[in-house]
């Protein structure tokens, strides 16, 4: 269904490129293709509708070291560049198979398709091996336990799953070790934030975490807290005098004291239903996918959190596709960035790969080492350049010891988010006003 809808949406740059073609001609028309498409990538990151999988410029994920100037761009530089090769490419083939022009004539043509196309390329593995190491590490530890979803990760015993996590981590946690990372929701049972100290799991984390001597410990869980009055969506009635809302959060728990995380890009339909502060019925529609259900609580603006050996910017699962709310994160002080997810949801298809991939991306953009945690599927140790230095095998309880750089320095997309796309959109609503009113005077013309 998200794919057919997306796809859905994504055909309104295709409708809009149509009508501005029949009614200005092909100059604008193409332009008018190019700009539409691209700000509707960026909108489609800023809405509540909001589902930008289908990004063009992330098929470059799984290439990377052809992408490394999205340090400047982000992924809407690869969209731009699809989109110019294949219309210029289109036009090639216009001229000589439909046109049937000499090809000797098209050389022009032809030299401006090959360079557009190995120009990037060119200086794309010229800036891949420039990239400096930083000279700053820290040691982590992420954990992989590998609890299925549907059958076991929300229907059995959350201190039994901890105890697997804590027990898979200290196989490898290390006098070196700084921090140990535990996928999203490795604590499933929900809970009030400020009752953590009262559930059964504390004492063990707080035993655990004290053996472990400096590391910290960054784990997905579920909680939720209590409120007097209803101040927002995703707050629900708890009893006559409170309402409480729930969040997929991530606690960083060191020294024995916790700080939550909240995610802020929740995934339509399972954890925020599009448009319900207008229509409140919608809520009922959510889809229970393990947890809780119905629009969830979020952030109120990109964290950064800080153990006592570096800060990162964290990141929960559906979160990582989103580059520029990432750079935001990296432009307050993030030195790495880390992931949490699940990733069992999709079983053994595309999908976990796909997102798996995605955080190379986010790597490259803001020259930044990730580390990366799924329930299953890959977790793994990318470095600044987008290279996966290990990773986990799928539907196999796992764990990593790796080696991570850190870095303060920010990148031009870190500090300026996407300016290629924001430029993009107001470009778009340009050229459709532009058209709507030469529609209107030829019409006045005519008559």
């Amino acid at each position: 269904m998200a794919f057919i809808l997306n796809s859905l949406l994504m055909a309104i740059a295709f409708f809009l490129f149509h009508l501005i073609k029949k009614g200005t001609g092909k100059t604008l028309g193409y332009f008018a293709f190019v700009v539409c498409w691209l700000g509707f990538e960026f909108a489609h990151h800023h809405w509540e509708l909001s589902w930008p999988w289908l990004s063009l410029g992330n098929v470059f994920s799984i290439q990377p070291v052809l992408v490394q100037w999205y340090s400047f761009t982000g992924i809407s530089g690869g969209t731009l560049w699809l989109l110019m090769v294949n219309l210029m490419c289109f036009h090639l083939f216009e001229r000589l198979w439909i046109q049937k022009k000499p090809f000797g004539k098209e050389r022009v043509l032809s030299g401006s398709i090959a360079l557009l196309v190995l120009l990037p390329i060119l200086g794309s593995i010229a800036m891949y091996v420039q990239v400096d190491e930083p000279s700053k590490t820290a040691e982590c530890v992420v954990v992989q336990p590998n609890i299925d979803p549907y059958l076991e990760k929300f229907n059995s015993d959350v201190n039994h799953q901890v105890s697997k996590i804590l027990r898979l981590a200290s196989t490898k946690v290390g006098r070196k070790t700084d921090l140990v990372i535990a996928p999203e929701t490795a604590i499933s049972q929900g809970f009030f934030e400020d009752e953590m100290p009262l559930l059964p799991f504390y004492n063990t984390l707080v035993e655990e975490q004290k053996a472990w001597g400096n590391a910290a410990l960054f784990i997905g869980a579920s909680t939720a807290q209590k409120f007097t009055f209803k101040h927002s969506r995703a707050a629900k009635p708890f009893d006559s005098n409170l309402f409480y809302e729930a969040y997929n959060s991530a606690l960083l728990f060191q020294d024995t004291q916790a700080s939550f995380y909240h995610k802020s890009k929740l995934v339509l339909g399972v954890e925020k239903l599009p448009f319900s502060d207008w229509f409140p019925f919608l809520e009922e529609l959510s889809i229970e996918n393990g947890g809780t259900s119905g629009t969830l609580g979020i952030a109120d603006k990109p964290e950064v959190l800080r153990t006592d050996a570096f800060s990162f910017a964290p990141l929960i699962c559906y979160e990582s596709i989103y580059g520029e709310f990432n750079a935001e994160q990296c432009a307050k002080g993030a030195e790495a960035i880390v992931i949490i997810t699940n990733d069992g949801w999709w079983r053994d298809t595309p999908g976990y790969k796909q997102h798996a991939s995605f955080a190379r991306l986010r790597a490259i953009e803001n020259r930044k080492y990730v580390a990366r945690s799924a329930n299953t599927g890959t977790s793994c140790f990318i470095n600044s350049r987008g290279d996966v230095l290990q990773k986990t095998p799928w539907w196999k309880p796992a764990v990593l010891r790796g080696t991570i750089g850190l870095s303060s320095e920010t990148t031009f997309f870190s500090r300026n988010g996407d300016l290629l796309g924001r430029s993009a959109l107001i470009a778009a609503a340009l050229t459709i006003l532009f058209s709507v009113f030469n529609a209107f005077r030829r019409k006045g013309t005519s008559s």
